[in-house]
């Protein structure tokens, strides 16, 4: 059985350990979804603590889901330009 922490779980276990922003994907529906490509619109937010069922971020906004992502800069050597 694999008990590795992912998703929103990982989220918590982060903020719990003392994590203190964690960028996320977010959403209301599943993990799933909020790690779905979302044309026109921006579904991350820096996470700083789950209470009351939800994950808060920077701005207040209350999320069910949030999946922690990392995001990087794209190389010259990976557009094979």
């Amino acid at each position: 059985m694999n008990n590795e922490l992912k998703g929103s779980d990982l989220t918590r276990a982060m903020l719990a350990g003392g994590h203190k922003q964690i960028w996320c994907a977010v959403c209301d529906e599943s993990d799933e979804q909020a790690m779905m490509d979302h044309y026109d619109n921006d579904f991350t937010a820096y996470i700083v603590s789950f209470h009351d069922g939800y994950f808060h971020c920077r701005a207040g906004t209350p999320w069910s889901f949030a999946v922690p992502i990392k995001i990087s800069a794209v190389t010259q050597h990976e557009i094979e330009i």
